[in-house]
């Protein structure tokens, strides 16, 4: 099976997220799509992060009801911070039966040659790689297996979502319902 992963802070997951990852399981050679929830990127500040299990909390909730998707925590149980080439080797060894691709926004594919052993990934993995608003394709890696995907424009972001919430906006039609709730429910991102 095919399966493209798709990392993220998730910080919170939102209805962007979900209209990306279906459009690449129609639109790509992907079966399914897992959300896998970074604990710490190495090029993003920690603090600003909601505890691991609340953000997993809240990727499965948005997913639970699509059999396409699943929500990974195989990140949390690694060496922080985290590296894409580490889990990937361990998802390789855990799932021998399945095709692994990465899910990237363009911002993450400018940034890639930053990424350690990125040569390693783009030897044994498809990218999939969806435009982001504002950001152009400034890579300097180039490769057959990079393949800019014709993905709808998403103008949401997490730190949007983050700071409309602390506004005392509300935002429930950018999150999936269950999501909104448990947001409401735990006064995330309130202050």
């Amino acid at each position: 099976m095919n399966i493209g992963l798709f990392f993220g802070s998730f910080n919170p997951i939102h209805i962007g997220h979900l209209a990306i990852a279906n459009y690449i399981i129609e639109f790509t050679e992907s079966d399914r799509v897992w959300f896998v929830i970074s604990p710490h990127n190495p090029l993003k500040d920690k603090a600003t992060l909601l505890a691991d299990h609340h953000r997993y909390q809240m990727v499965h909730r948005a997913i639970e009801d699509d059999f396409r998707f699943k929500a990974s925590d195989i990140e949390f149980k690694l060496t922080q911070p985290s590296y894409t080439v580490n889990t990937l080797a361990i998802l390789k060894e855990k799932y021998p039966e399945h095709n692994f691709s990465l899910i990237m926004g363009m911002d993450n594919l400018n940034t890639f040659h930053k990424w350690k052993n990125y040569k390693v990934i783009l030897e044994e993995h498809p990218i999939y790689v969806y435009p982001r608003a504002g950001v152009g394709n400034e890579s300097k890696v180039e490769s057959s297996k990079i393949k800019i995907v014709d993905a709808p424009i998403m103008e949401i972001s997490s730190s949007f979502i983050r700071q409309a919430i602390k506004s005392g906006k509300d935002i429930r039609y950018f999150l999936h319902p269950k999501v909104f709730e448990y947001i409401e429910e735990m006064r995330f991102y309130k202050k």
